[in-house]
């Protein structure tokens, strides 16, 4: 099994607000990239689990909400990996946006 990918994204929205737009958030996101559609999110706590389907590939992780970041983890199937840095940085941008004061 490959190495998740891990990106870490800091926020001063408080646990509270991150979450409640990363609730909206997944599913708004994966709206606009036509390859991807999310099969699951379910949250726990201030965990969310999800898995999302991009190329016909499958790859699940969580996501951990606290006071100052946001962590996502996911594992990716081996045909994903070859897209990981893009993924990456699309992840970290989407995130930012997502989780910048407004």
């Amino acid at each position: 099994m490959s190495a998740p990918l891990i990106v870490s994204i800091p926020h001063s929205l408080g646990r509270d607000e991150a979450m409640r737009r990363l609730k909206t958030g997944l599913s708004r996101t994966a709206a606009n990239v036509p390859v991807m559609s999310v099969e699951e999110e379910r949250w726990d706590g201030n965990r969310m689990s999800f898995r999302v389907r991009a190329l016909g590939q499958v790859a699940a992780g969580h996501v951990d909400v606290e006071d100052s970041h946001v962590r996502l983890e996911v594992t990716l199937p081996w045909l994903l990996q070859r897209f990981a840095e893009v993924a990456q940085a699309a992840i970290q941008k989407s995130g930012q946006l997502l989780l910048t004061k407004r």
